[in-house]
């Protein structure tokens, strides 16, 4: 038991107590304070913190009802409401050690004590204490936790018309079990609103479901919704619940709804209607209770009129809808979105603190942004990561490199390095940023696309 006493604090009147204490407990702790005088309580209390304190019962006022300590005990909780104080006395009692612990104490000793016992009673009060601190900690993250939750949009950051009218939106039907419909283009944030929704609604204690529909085939469209029976098929192992009885009491969000074929519109219909749904292997129906919010960046009026969206459908998740606008329709906010993303990533990679110069911002405020802010929080951390300099400029960005125009410069500049710059920037700006996808329009697997990104410092 080497030094795992901490910094302990003894307050007897008997001299003798104290050297035999310290002699004892010199070896276990880090650091043992010895005082005769209780009168020096509060000074001591002001100036340190202790894992432990030692206090005698009795002092020379009144030698055996325990007043004194009492009052102490008290004295050193005002001061310290989480200290973890050991009563020791000649002459204790259950009596006497029931009151102390109830008027705060964490234990209490007979003396003369043995010395294995006091030891292990100490030890448990500084477990004791260790836990007092992780409490506080939990309870101290648990309220920013709530302070972060209980902001307005939080995690949704904008100032321009467009965006305050989206927050509009949201405070109107939040607080209603209205089904909500998002539109809006890939990377405009509509995960986000769901759960702005979702977290300002009633049902905001309960879980929050999302389902990526483009991501689920057909065959298993049932079994992940609907959920399934032990041996309803060849590797249903388990009884399974699908999203909508795990999302019960909740919202379920329903990502990307318009790519959704024409047969499941119709089983995703009817258990909408019917409020219930049934494990594939199951005959027996189970009710469900959801906020339905889905989400989608496809026309979905112009797939009614083209008869590959049911009409039915559509106006059953429609209730409310709420248009996402694209970035370039926001351009005010790109400013506060791209010093957001630049703080976020120099955390995250742990670099210096960057700024963007203003010939950047200009830059980024004239972009069409066609990945919205998706493709700008993806340039953002790749500039963070590349970049030398804390400050971030044009270069950094390889998209907002001066373009040549169409057949001038281009075709009169023959220069192999040059051409293939070029050619290289048109694939990714053609492609938002996807290196995946412009590679493979180059001919290029992604380890070499970044090499020749990195040869012409883009």
């Amino acid at each position: 038991m080497e030094k795992e006493l901490g910094k302990i604090l003894i307050i007897d009147d008997d001299e003798d107590v104290l050297i035999a204490a310290k002699l004892l407990l010199k070896k276990h702790a880090k650091e043992v304070i010895i005082e005769k005088n209780p009168k020096k309580i509060p000074f001591l209390m002001n100036n340190g913190t202790y894992d432990v304190i030692l206090l005698d019962m009795n002092f020379s006022k009144d030698i055996t009802s325990g007043k004194e300590g009492f009052y102490w005990l008290e004295q050193i909780l005002d001061a310290d409401p989480q200290a973890v104080v050991i009563l020791i006395t000649a002459f204790g009692d259950v009596e006497m050690a029931v009151k102390a612990l109830k008027e705060g104490a964490t234990d209490f000793v007979l003396k003369p004590w043995q010395n294995e016992k006091l030891i292990g009673t100490l030890s448990a009060a500084i477990k004791l204490k260790q836990s007092y601190k992780e409490v506080n900690k939990l309870k101290s993250a648990k309220k920013q936790l709530e302070d972060d939750i209980n902001k307005p949009f939080k995690d949704i950051l904008g100032e321009s018309p467009a965006m305050k009218n989206v927050f509009s939106i949201i405070d109107k039907v939040a607080g209603t079990d209205a089904n909500v419909l998002i539109l809006g283009e890939n990377g405009t944030g509509k995960e986000l609103v769901a759960r702005a929704i979702h977290q300002r609604s009633l049902r905001k204690e309960n879980v929050f479901v999302g389902v990526d529909m483009g991501a689920i085939t057909e065959t298993l469209f049932e079994s992940e919704l609907f959920g399934h029976k032990k041996g309803a098929f060849t590797d249903a192992k388990e009884d399974r619940a699908g999203r909508f009885e795990v999302a019960t009491g909740g919202s379920l969000f329903l990502d990307e709804i318009g790519n959704l074929g024409m047969p499941l519109q119709s089983k995703l219909l009817s258990v909408l209607q019917q409020r219930q749904v049934t494990r594939i292997g199951s005959n027996k129906s189970v009710d469900i209770d959801i906020r339905l919010i889905c989400a989608t960046n496809m026309p979905v009026y112009d797939m009614v009129a083209e008869n590959t969206f049911r009409q039915d459908l559509l106006y059953r998740i429609n209730t409310v809808e709420l248009h996402l606008p694209p970035l370039r329709e926001r351009q005010d906010d790109v400013n506060l979105l791209a010093e957001h993303f630049v703080k976020v990533y120099c955390e995250k990679y742990r670099k210096p603190p960057k700024k963007i110069a203003a010939s950047t911002l200009k830059k980024m405020a004239k972009y069409p942004w066609p990945g919205n802010i998706r493709e700008l929080q993806h340039a953002i951390e790749r500039a963070i990561i590349m970049s030398e300099g804390n400050i971030l400029m044009p270069d950094d960005f390889f998209f907002l490199v001066q373009k040549t125009d169409g057949n001038t410069e281009a075709s009169d500049n023959l220069n192999l390095d040059d051409v293939e710059k070029n050619v290289i920037l048109k694939a990714v700006n053609k492609h938002s940023g996807n290196i995946s996808k412009a590679a493979k329009e180059l001919g290029l697997t992604r380890a070499s696309l970044y090499r020749r990104l990195e040869k012409h410092g883009l």
